[in-house]
């Protein structure tokens, strides 16, 4: 077995965009639409982590939370886009011997990404 890809939901490209790719520094790998005028789904990517994301009724849940192992959470906070408007996470130390920076994307799914202590 290879590494298992979320798929996570979205409801709009600009918003998804917005917060994967500008804020959060991940890049398109590639997009499909079955018509110009029908739901995206596209392969995102930022180092060895893949992520697809659908627009598609049926290929997700909203709410899902997926957990990202970052090799320096201090490096990833600090390269966060400052300009991006609707979230200002902190770096958090867990009791379980982790540090983690929790978002949430605009459809309501949560990346956690976390590095050990």
């Amino acid at each position: 077995m290879r590494a298992a890809v979320p798929i996570l939901r979205s409801f709009d490209t600009q918003r998804a965009v917005e917060f994967w790719i500008d804020y959060l520094g991940f890049e398109v790998m590639w997009e499909h639409r079955h018509e110009p005028d029908l739901p995206l789904y596209m392969e995102i990517r930022r180092g060895d982590c893949v992520i697809h994301l659908s627009e598609h009724h049926g290929d997700a849940s909203p709410g899902a939370r997926v957990r990202i192992e970052v090799e320096d959470i201090d490096a990833f906070h600090a390269a966060l886009n400052p300009d991006y408007l609707y979230a200002r996470p902190q770096i958090e130390a867990m009791p379980w011997g982790t540090r983690e920076v929790k978002l949430t994307d605009p459809f309501g799914n949560t990346a956690l990404f976390w590095m050990k202590s």
